[in-house]
């Protein structure tokens, strides 16, 4: 599992999320393959905004949970996502 925050707050994460072709937006992270999920729109949605800060979930925050595929695949499809929504890594 990897949790990384991206700049551009929780609109950008969801568009990088979005973006990834190898790794499947789930709302669950358990599985062989792998799976992308924003905690602020899945696991954490009812939390307010200082539930989630007391949470530290952070604005932007994606998390990766990395299945069977090969990691070169899997970082080439994190660097296009990045790449095609600005602004790099947080």
């Amino acid at each position: 599992m990897v949790t990384f925050t991206v700049n551009g707050g929780n609109a950008r994460a969801l568009a990088v999320m979005r973006r990834l072709e190898v790794a499947c937006e789930a709302t669950s992270l358990g599985g062989v393959e792998s799976l992308v999920s924003t905690p602020f729109n899945s696991s954490h949605f009812s939390l307010t905004r200082e539930e989630l800060t007391a949470a530290r979930i952070d604005d932007g925050m994606i998390r990766l949970s990395c299945g069977l595929e090969p990691a070169e695949a899997l970082l080439a499809d994190l660097n296009s996502a990045l790449d095609a929504t600005g602004q790099g890594a947080g």
